[in-house]
């Protein structure tokens, strides 16, 4: 099988997202299976197709720093995009691709994986759709039904931008924006970090052209949009901007932000007699990795709920655990917060399972 390789380096940061969906919407029997390696020009921040834009994005942080706003037809969640990812687009026709998802994934991940190790990071697939080295995450990918064709995309990741990222996306608070960042921080990985340098690009693309030559046991021929992906191209470009497309509601609230497949930063409320609790929280499945309390509450000794804080890491989302350990505290240090008492601390705490993913 043959397929058409469209290297088309940096282009106009719209037409990152448009080209591939031009493809998909303009592919009919005579549409060659398309890879399109793409870098936008400039900054950009994408969001799912089942988002609300609204809910999801800083506008105003974004027009302060002149940051354009797409939405694609992929689902997922926001993403912060730029000159430092490398994307990766597969367009096909759905008989020429697995039918499981999972497989469908692999398809992609393999390459990138192997391209990734041949640079010397030693880069795996953690199913269903992120690649980690070691704990952090260094891409991942998504799928969609776009025309006739299915789209699979993911990214080599050179560098990012991990405040921009979180400064970024709406959020309740402040401290909601720092747990974000600090575990983008933690738990992401670009070429830059591990390397500590950026490889050339070209070296890199040589590369991955060669590990997606063998997995998909295809010859890749260098080729171009045809007149009618153009046009079509063309097309979105226009609807890509217009404001209605951009606004569209319907989209699921965003409560969390996943930062990888097992790790989330989530944010609940709950209001207690002598005050608003809120409790901003990184987890890994089920287990508090950092967690910070703050409102509207009385709580003596102040410096103590610091202490606190660092008492409930590395626990469980369990009522009796929670319950145990901040009975404890409380005895321990004659904590007082009047009309805010232990159980409506757990209560708040557990607040935190009943947070949809995103």
């Amino acid at each position: 099988m043959h397929v058409r390789l469209l290297d088309l380096g940096t282009v106009p940061y719209l037409e990152s997202q448009t080209i591939y969906h031009g493809v998909a919407h303009a592919m009919d029997e005579a549409t060659p299976n398309t890879i399109a390696l793409v870098s936008p020009d400039r900054p950009y921040v994408c969001i799912g197709y089942h988002q609300e834009l609204e809910k999801e994005i800083d506008l105003e942080y974004c027009r302060s720093r002149d940051i354009p706003i797409l939405r694609r037809e992929v689902g997922g969640g926001a993403v912060y995009l730029d000159s430092g990812q490398l994307f990766v687009q597969l367009i096909f026709h759905r008989e020429n691709l697995p039918r499981r998802v999972e497989e469908m994934y692999k398809l992609l991940i393999g390459p990138l994986v192997e391209t990734y190790r041949a640079l010397g990071i030693e880069a795996h697939h953690r199913p269903l759709n992120d690649i980690l080295v070691g704990d952090r995450k260094i891409g991942g990918t998504g799928i969609a039904a776009i025309g006739e064709a299915m789209v699979v995309v993911g990214s080599l990741m050179f560098d990012f931008d991990s405040e921009t990222m979180a400064r970024a996306l709406k959020v309740s608070s402040e401290k909601m924006h720092d747990k974000i960042y600090q575990s983008l921080r933690d738990y992401m990985t670009t070429m830059k970090r591990e390397l500590r340098r950026r490889p050339p690009r070209e070296r890199v693309k040589t590369i991955l052209i060669d590990k997606l030559r063998e997995a998909l046991e295809v010859e890749l021929e260098p080729g171009r949009l045809t007149y009618k992906e153009s046009k079509t191209v063309d097309a979105l470009n226009r609807r890509f901007l217009s404001p209605r497309w951009l606004r569209l509601k319907g989209g699921l609230p965003r409560r969390g932000v996943l930062i990888r497949g097992g790790v989330r930063v989530v944010e609940a409320e709950r209001k207690a007699p002598g005050g608003l609790i809120r409790v901003t929280a990184r987890l890994r499945e089920d287990v508090i990795e950092d967690l910070t309390l703050s409102g509207d509450l009385t709580f003596h000794p102040q410096h103590l709920l610091e202490a606190l804080e660092v008492s409930l890491r590395d626990r469980r989302l369990d009522a009796d655990m929670l319950t145990n350990a901040i009975d404890a505290f409380y005895r321990s240090y004659e904590v007082q917060s009047p009309g805010v008492s232990p159980q409506d601390l757990v209560a708040a705490v557990l607040m935190l399972r009943d947070v949809p993913s995103p």
